[in-house]
């Protein structure tokens, strides 16, 4: 009998292991090996700084942050499980700070970004080129760059965006959520129509230094100055296709053009209200309900009274779920951008560690994105297509803007102040 159930084991055994592999996860395997999967924009080092305080410095990235009460997106055990071969980590802070509050907590995350990678040099490696992102990666370490996520943490000085092109930044987003005194929000009152006359001259100096031009968070008469403006191609680093999902956050058909013939890239962004049109609704009928429960001091059918409220708006969920939101509605933008710009301008930007957790179905973390090529891939995408939106067509990008900067190598740094080309707007 015992020799009987060995010779089945062994029987059995050569059978498992002759299992073929998912053809697939072969092909997505296959080119993340040759072309490194970039992201445009993670928000880890922000995420730190605001969970950790000041063990930021010193906590383990290596494995196990997923499983913390509130779950972050990233650690580096799922940083190589997602195949990533550069990121740009978001250096953000908020914009309400006063202004030199925002350039002293910006210069503070990008030295964490330089800490993380210096505290792990077997896995990260700093980045300014697109040659030292294939260098990096051939090497079998994550390309770290750094995007600066404001244009208001530079308070209107072209001295200071030098100084985090110096320290490493590789792109400015020229507003956040706030419009600014030369730029307008996507999610904020317009003030000027688009760029004024400095923004105008951000945009050239970003483009002297060959930092890239961001356009997430801007409305679309910024987007229309800064693409006619640049000499370089822009990027979207975290943003997706209005014509899915209408949120102001996102490009346009008609700006979608435009960025084609920039030769810029929308990297597109996994938070659910800007994937899904229905979340968002659903988004804004959950805000509107807590503000009409709660909102003090004088607003609210249990204004001043925390708990009634928060178990009113527990039932209010209960009756009104959520719609779900799936790794599929993320390749439709991507789909969607394509056939509108082209293969040639689109790319990943996650937003991970950014939204509080608020991601689509099977994109819960950086080691999802082998998932959502593999969708790519399911739904008749080439390799070389799939390579182009991984990390091909934003490093096109970097060496465009890199040759533009080489062109203006001549020109002396920009001087003016904010105040006296915008007329003391």
């Amino acid at each position: 009998m015992h020799r009987l159930l060995l010779a089945a084991a062994l029987i059995a055994t050569p059978l498992a292991a002759a299992t073929p592999t998912d053809p697939i996860a072969t092909r997505v395997a296959r080119i993340l090996k040759d072309t490194p999967l970039i992201d445009g924009h993670n928000d880890w080092p922000e995420a730190l700084r605001e969970q950790e305080g000041e063990k930021r410095w010193t906590v383990d990235l290596r494995a196990g942050l997923g499983t913390r009460a509130e779950p972050y997106n990233t650690d580096i055990a799922r940083l190589r499980q997602g195949m990533v071969g550069g990121q740009f980590w978001s250096a953000w802070v908020s914009a309400d700070l006063p202004p030199l509050e925002q350039v002293k907590e910006t210069l503070e995350e990008i030295d964490l970004i330089h800490n993380i990678v210096a505290r792990y040099p077997e896995t990260f490696e700093l980045a300014t080129t697109a040659a030292d992102v294939r260098r990096i990666h051939k090497a079998g370490r994550i390309a770290s760059m750094i995007g600066v996520e404001g244009g208001n943490q530079i308070d209107e000085s072209l001295s200071v965006l030098r100084a985090y092109h110096a320290f490493g930044a590789g792109y400015l987003t020229l507003t956040h959520a706030r419009t600014i005194s030369w730029a307008d929000s996507a999610t904020d009152n317009p003030k000027h129509g688009g760029l004024t006359p400095f923004g105008e001259a951000v945009v050239h100096e970003l483009n002297r230094l060959g930092m890239l031009v961001d356009l997430s968070h801007v409305n679309e008469d910024t987007m229309r100055d800064a693409l006619r403006v640049s000499r370089a191609p822009v990027i979207f680093s975290h943003s997706g296709a209005r014509a899915v999902d209408d949120h102001p956050r996102n490009v346009s058909d008609d700006v979608l053009r435009l960025v084609a013939a920039n030769g810029g890239v929308v990297m597109v962004n996994y938070s659910r209200s800007y994937v899904s049109d229905a979340y968002r609704r659903w988004s804004a009928d959950e805000a509107a309900e807590k503000t009409r429960m709660n909102a003090p001091p004088y607003g609210g059918l249990y204004i001043g009274q925390p708990d009634k409220a928060a178990a009113a708006l527990a039932a209010w969920r209960q009756a009104h779920p959520a719609p779900k939101v799936t790794l599929a509605e993320v390749a439709d933008h991507i789909d969607h951008i394509v056939k509108v710009a082209g293969i040639d301008h689109v790319g990943l930007g996650s937003d991970f560690d950014g939204v509080g957790n608020s991601l689509p179905e099977g994109l819960g973390s950086v080691a999802t994105y082998p998932a959502l090529l593999a969708e790519l891939l399911r739904r008749g995408w080439s390799d070389a297509d799939a390579a182009k939106l991984a990390g091909g067509n934003v490093l096109r990008v970097m060496e465009a803007a890199e040759k533009v900067a080489a062109s203006m190598k001549g020109e002396r740094p920009g001087t003016a102040m904010q105040p006296a080309l915008d007329g003391g707007k």
